[in-house]
């Protein structure tokens, strides 16, 4: 759903990054490193920050991309650490909000593993040489929801994020069947 918004998001980002003259690959792991104190963050009952440390994680994210696009760094391994990274910090994200507290461990799990999910049929599907960017939860779109819920929490109380992981979770495994009925179709043809 956010993918419509790329190309102008290109437009503001593409003239920093190419100014930006290190290796790619250091801004991904320096945005796992943050997204881990995001999880800390949570662990430890900071909403605020946890929700802070995200956006910054994410910035990265978008940032270590354009980087590579713009001088001419991008490589098959630095994709595939990107994407590996991306489902550490997930991971680690969900997993600080369960250890806070936020929302019932079961349904942490659940989202957890939904979130997962999502990645993985995409990846598979892929191998089956079927694009599979479809699906109304992408890794955009559950950060932000995270990010919302984290805001959000600390104006009208813990249990919003508790309900934007229970979001994840249902938007993830719709995603998930959305991307398995996809390659189906397209396997059939």
């Amino acid at each position: 759903m956010l993918n419509r918004f790329r190309p102008g998001l290109k437009r503001f980002i593409d003239p920093v990054a190419s100014k930006i003259k290190i290796n790619p690959n250091y801004l991904t792991i320096l945005g796992l490193l943050i997204a881990l104190s995001s999880a800390y963050m949570f662990a430890k009952g900071s909403l605020l920050w946890g929700g802070i440390l995200i956006v910054l994680s994410g910035l990265l994210d978008i940032i270590d991309g354009a980087v590579a696009r713009n001088n001419s760094g991008t490589t098959k391994f630095g994709g595939f650490l990107d994407s590996t990274v991306d489902r550490f910090a997930d991971a680690f994200i969900i997993i600080g909000i369960i250890y806070g507290g936020f929302v019932n461990w079961i349904f942490g799990i659940l989202a957890l593993h939904a979130s997962l999910s999502v990645s993985y049929v995409r990846a598979r599907a892929e191998v089956e040489g079927i694009s599979c960017g479809v699906g109304i939860a992408e890794r955009a779109e559950r950060l932000v929801i995270l990010i919302a819920g984290a805001f959000l929490s600390v104006f009208f109380g813990a249990d919003i994020m508790g309900l934007a992981v229970i979001i994840i979770m249902v938007l993830g495994y719709f995603t998930v069947l959305e991307r398995i009925y996809h390659t189906w179709k397209n396997l059939e043809e």
